[in-house]
């Protein structure tokens, strides 16, 4: 088993920025691609940024310019940098890794951008 854990939700105000963390622990031998997901009420879960073990990334066109994502290797770690947050970037935000052909999930971090 892969348990997956974000930190670095909150509250920010638009324009502002927050620093999103996702590390993965249990039975891990390598992980596949990492990234970030975002859900709002209502709506199916969407590709935020995917980052490969070699450091590939892609992004939804929403984000590109605002968002970066990276990782940690060593540490089993991604991150997503967001700045210039608008107030439709406001979602639970879910990271995964891909670890042996199956996709893990963490249990999700609020974002809130108020106008």
């Amino acid at each position: 088993q892969v348990q997956l854990v974000e930190s670095g939700g909150g509250l920010v105000q638009a324009g502002g920025s927050l620093r999103l963390s996702c590390v993965a622990s249990g039975s891990i031998f390598s992980i596949n691609s990492m990234g970030w997901y975002r859900q709002v009420p209502g709506k199916e879960r969407d590709l935020v940024a995917g980052i490969t073990s070699g450091g590939s990334t892609n992004y939804i066109d929403s984000v590109k310019g605002r968002f970066t994502i990276s990782r940690d290797n060593a540490k089993n770690m991604v991150y997503l940098q967001m700045n210039s947050l608008k107030p439709e970037d406001t979602a639970v935000y879910y990271c995964y890794a891909d670890v042996r052909y199956r996709r893990y999930w963490g249990q999700g971090t609020q974002v809130t951008v108020s106008s």
